[in-house]
């Protein structure tokens, strides 16, 4: 396992310094990485490390989503207000409407299946998008209309409202039945979320101010209670829906509203911890990548993936009608709500294991989405936001 880790960390470093240097995102040099070292390649991460790839993954998300709460003001998000919402759903079922009406004719698939299909490639990822949004922060681009932050919050809900959908889709290929309570939990879950994070955030500010302690123990106290949070979701799951991630970096807002000398000390923490976590994350994303599949998909699956990039696009463009952005703005905001990673390499691969016919094709599709749209994503943000924004 030492030996897995230090290959993981030091390959990832190196491609991801290489290609900064050639001006393209460290990710894609991290992703690549893993796809060397996975098991598909030259198997040389060992199988303990794979059996916990999904939970690594997953610390590298809390990590980034409490870093993204601690740099959020809520005054900013209200400004977003309306946009934001729309943000948070409308992209997401352009693009599973626009796999709907390309998959059948480019893959051969039902209806149905094109819905899957859809709905695994419809979630944007936050580990992409939000280490960018919060640099905009940072570097105060956007700051006019707060378009770092109306990305942020529609991105922190379109992932749990996906996943719900492609729930609810996958359900319904293997029983035949879908019910009206699985869309009942979206709304559910992102509220008790919210609630939840907001209640834990203040309690925690209360035992900060009265307890002293070193600004490291604090960050590893909301460590802990972040993955409790996220076991809460899962203990709490067919009974109660309730988004962790949502809850996370709800927690993560709180603090800064309301112990904001705090929020800024620990966002310094955060960022180097994050040096190391998205390492881990975007490595064991690319170790999750085959590409067999992605070389046996054909034409048809790429053009489906750019396809439906282009009604997600359309989609950014609905939620922002009537909002005082810029045409560059919107186009900013297109371009940055592309990206998909973590959400596809953790779901790809459930229909093929529950024996779906599609199962193969989606977990090929998926896979393609990552390869194509990550590093898009990635360098469009990173190479035109000082065109499209003002500072």
């Amino acid at each position: 396992m030492l030996t897995s880790i230090a290959l993981i960390l030091l390959t990832g470093l190196l491609l991801g310094s290489i290609f900064s240097k050639i001006k393209l995102p460290s990710l894609l040099g991290m992703m690549i990485a893993g796809i060397i070292l996975s098991p598909y390649a030259l198997n040389l991460i060992d199988e303990s490390i794979l059996n916990i790839s999904a939970d690594l993954r997953q610390i590298a998300l809390v990590i980034i989503l409490t870093r993204a709460g601690l740099s959020l003001d809520l005054s900013d998000l209200k400004k977003v207000g309306r946009p934001a919402v729309l943000m948070s759903f409308v992209p997401a079922c352009v693009e599973i409407l626009g796999a709907v009406i390309l998959a059948p004719r480019l893959l051969g698939v039902t209806v149905l299946e094109a819905a899957i299909i859809g709905s695994v490639i419809a979630a944007v990822s936050p580990a992409v998008i939000v280490p960018r949004m919060i640099r905009l922060i940072e570097e105060g681009y956007g700051k006019k209309n707060s378009i770092p932050q109306l990305i942020l919050a529609g991105a922190s809900v379109d992932d749990v409202f996906v996943i719900v959908v492609f729930t609810a889709f996958t359900a319904l290929a293997s029983t035949g039945e879908i019910s009206a309570g699985r869309f009942l939990q979206i709304p559910i879950s992102i509220l008790l979320g919210f609630v939840l994070g907001v209640v834990v955030g203040i309690l925690l500010v209360l035992f900060f101010k009265v307890f002293h302690m070193r600004d490291s123990v604090k960050l590893l106290i909301i460590l802990s209670v972040s993955f409790l949070l996220l076991e809460l979701q899962n203990q709490l799951e067919g009974i109660i829906p309730v988004s962790g991630l949502l809850a996370i970096m709800s927690l993560g807002i709180v603090i800064r509203q309301k112990y904001d000398v705090l929020a800024v000390r620990l966002s310094g923490k955060y960022n180097k911890l994050w040096v190391a976590a998205e390492v881990f994350l975007f490595v064991l994303v690319g170790a999750t990548v085959d590409l067999k599949y992605a070389v046996s998909a054909g034409t048809g699956a790429i053009l489906l993936v750019a396809g439906a990039l282009c009604f997600r696009m359309l989609g950014v463009a609905i939620s922002l009608i009537k909002t005082k952005l810029t045409k560059k703005e919107r186009v900013f905001c297109m371009l940055a709500y592309t990206p998909k990673a973590t959400v596809q390499a953790a779901i790809g691969a459930i229909p093929l294991t529950m024996g779906l016919p599609c199962g193969q094709i989606v977990l090929t599709v998926a896979v393609l989405s990552i390869l194509i749209t990550a590093p898009f994503g990635a360098i469009c943000v990173d190479n035109l936001y000082k065109k499209l924004l003002n500072s």
